[in-house]
């Protein structure tokens, strides 16, 4: 076989790789969403869920492309099938923001996602981007730009909890032969 058709075999495999990674991860997001949920009495429908803490793992372990993808992926396809479709184009904005910061932060300065302190440092940043996307999501929607106040503090519990799912989670992971290996 001739080099130039082992490069394309190889860069195929590669993209169907990254592909499936992809699709399993954003399965992971949604199943977490799904799976786990408590709908909140205040605010405009908000939810308590475990899709989050997946979320940031995701992101924290692969990086800020795969956080953002499965972020908007997962918890969109949650939305759309899951009887929010009202909320999907928000909820794959805010989510999609949330993964790729995650990721950014946690894979700066070659770190991929192994510096535990700078991983809650990522997560905290990406939550007032998440809350201002929901917020102006929300007030179009509504038409009103004070109800989605109400809707705040049910997110950062949300996001509190992911958090502390998500960072023992990572650090667990990381410890594992398939994290150990660089990819």
């Amino acid at each position: 076989m001739q080099t130039a058709q082992r490069h394309t075999l190889t860069h195929m495999r590669t993209n169907t790789m990254d592909l499936v990674l992809t699709a399993i991860l954003s399965t992971i997001v949604l199943l977490s969403t799904v799976f786990i949920n408590i709908k909140l009495p205040i605010g405009q429908g908000g939810l308590i869920h475990l899709g989050t803490a997946a979320l940031f793992t995701v992101a924290i372990l692969f990086g800020p492309k795969k956080g953002a993808l499965a972020g908007a992926i997962g918890m969109g396809m949650f939305d759309i099938f899951g009887g929010w479709m009202i909320w999907a184009p928000t909820t794959i904005i805010a989510r999609a923001l949330q993964g790729y910061i995650v990721g950014k932060i946690a894979w700066s300065n070659g770190q991929r996602g192994e510096n535990t302190l700078l991983n809650i440092l990522a997560a905290v940043a990406s939550i007032p981007v998440m809350l201002a996307v929901y917020y102006i999501g929300q007030a179009i929607m509504y038409n009103n730009w004070a109800a989605p106040l109400a809707s705040i503090p049910g997110d950062l519990i949300q996001c509190g909890v992911g958090l502390l799912i998500a960072i023992p989670l990572s650090v667990a992971l990381k410890k594992t032969p398939f994290f150990r290996k660089k990819f």
